[in-house]
């Protein structure tokens, strides 16, 4: 059972924490000092358990899709909304959530934490569930070469006491899935869209053929102004609000996990309608409007998200700024970048670039041949400048996770922008 005054004394140190403005995670650690065990003790009040997204690539936007898509089945969820998906940020978020008791009133949790910090997690609070989304080349200086980010996956996956929903079109998934004694659902892309979703073998040359692809609980089989999904055997298309080609494959796993959760119980049309409603979480595609125009936050961590990215948005006529920082939480190896390929905004160029590893950003982009208006590692004084050179344009702000917080904060003091501590 929580006690009592470990919930009082982390609702204190939350509630100074947003006085001050501070991160989401510091209440977190606090209450994970004074009680080890309060993560898992509040979690076990769930009547249908905890829900696991990890991956690579997409675990943010995808969360929020199965948080709306099982409340649309009338169950009452508790998630980890802020991004923050170390342990400490689990922890903080149940403080948020939890009554003076320390009782959480929600039927499931949907959480989502990154690779190195799921594994030991999963120790401790086994989940019922767990999605698995992709296995990319991210943080190197922390999730070390792509082999071991694939064995922590794996370990979660096995820590699994239900259900695992994979992605088929990850080799390194699908190997997982032939070791698991749970049950395995799948969800994946039909034969014509798998080279507009490489894998991570494929980023470094000729796309791999696939061979004995397992059956998928969900198929992406179109993808134009609308989505066209099989489920079932049936064709369903539904527009979406989201944008972004990657957001609409995780709108599949969303889908395949939400099916997983409810079983016989779902209802179809009400999982359909929903997802169509969906909309981005915050800077992952999230639009402000600044001065009359949108200004669209776009968060790249990795090669891959941010050549998805940049295959996904359309730069004509959109001013663009760039952000990079190189805090923890963004990884401090930014040597990635030069696995990024920007032609695709040579021709309008980019007003503005920032953040600590602003002339880093400025040298990459000057070997693509890029045009750079301005150079500002003050992330700050680099929004202002982009700002006021584009009063009258929509603009797209690329931006690394501590910098894209940052970027949130001072547009907050321009326009509104959702509070997601």
């Amino acid at each position: 059972m929580t006690k009592p005054y470990s919930v009082f004394a982390g609702k204190v140190v939350r509630y100074i924490a947003r006085l001050r403005g501070g991160g989401s995670a510091l209440p977190g650690l606090f209450v994970e000092k004074i009680d080890r065990n309060f993560v898992s003790d509040t979690l076990a009040q769930l009547p249908r358990g905890v829900v696991l997204v990890s991956g690579t690539n997409g675990k943010t936007t995808t969360t929020k899709m199965v948080v709306e898509l099982l409340e649309s089945q009338g169950l009452k969820v508790f998630t980890n909304r802020t991004g923050s998906n170390f342990s400490r940020g689990v922890a903080a978020a149940l403080l948020g959530d939890v009554d003076r008791r320390g009782r959480l009133h929600a039927d499931i949790a949907v959480l989502e934490l990154d690779e190195a910090h799921a594994v030991h997690f999963v120790n401790q609070i086994p989940p019922r569930y767990t999605l698995l989304l992709n296995v990319m080349r991210d943080q190197l200086d922390r999730f070390g070469e792509i082999d071991t980010t694939a064995s922590m996956l794996a370990h979660i996956a096995n820590a699994t006491t239900d259900t695992v929903v994979i992605n088929r079109e990850d080799p390194r998934l699908r190997a997982i899935a032939s070791t698991l004694q749970t049950n395995v659902h799948f969800f994946g892309l039909a034969d014509s869209l798998r080279h507009t979703f490489p894998n991570d073998d494929d980023m470094h040359g000729p796309a791999t053929k696939q061979t004995e692809i397992p059956v998928a609980d969900v198929v992406l089989t179109e993808l134009n102004e609308e989505a066209v999904f099989t489920i079932d055997g049936a064709s369903i298309k539904t527009p979406l609000k989201l944008q972004g080609v990657y957001n609409v494959y995780n709108a599949a796993a969303a889908l395949a996990l939400a099916r997983a959760v409810m079983g016989n119980s779902v209802k179809q049309d009400k999982l359909i309608k929903r997802l169509s409603e969906v909309t981005p979480a915050f800077g992952r595609g999230e639009r402000l409007i600044v001065g009359g125009q949108p200004c669209e936050l776009i968060l790249v961590k990795n090669p891959s998200g941010f050549r998805l990215s940049l295959s996904s948005f359309d730069p004509t006529n959109v001013a663009t700024m760039i952000a990079i920082n190189d805090n923890y939480a963004d990884g401090r190896d930014m040597s990635w970048l030069w696995d990024v390929n920007f032609d695709s905004l040579r021709q309008g160029g980019v007003t503005q670039v920032s953040g600590i590893r602003a002339h880093d950003m400025a040298l990459r982009l000057q070997y693509d041949e890029v045009p750079v208006d301005g150079i500002d590692v003050d992330l700050a004084g680099g929004l202002k400048n982009f700002l006021s050179k584009n009063v009258s344009s929509p603009k797209r702000i690329y931006c690394t996770y501590t910098a894209m917080l940052a970027l949130r904060r001072e547009l907050g003091k321009l326009t509104h922008v959702e509070d997601i501590r």
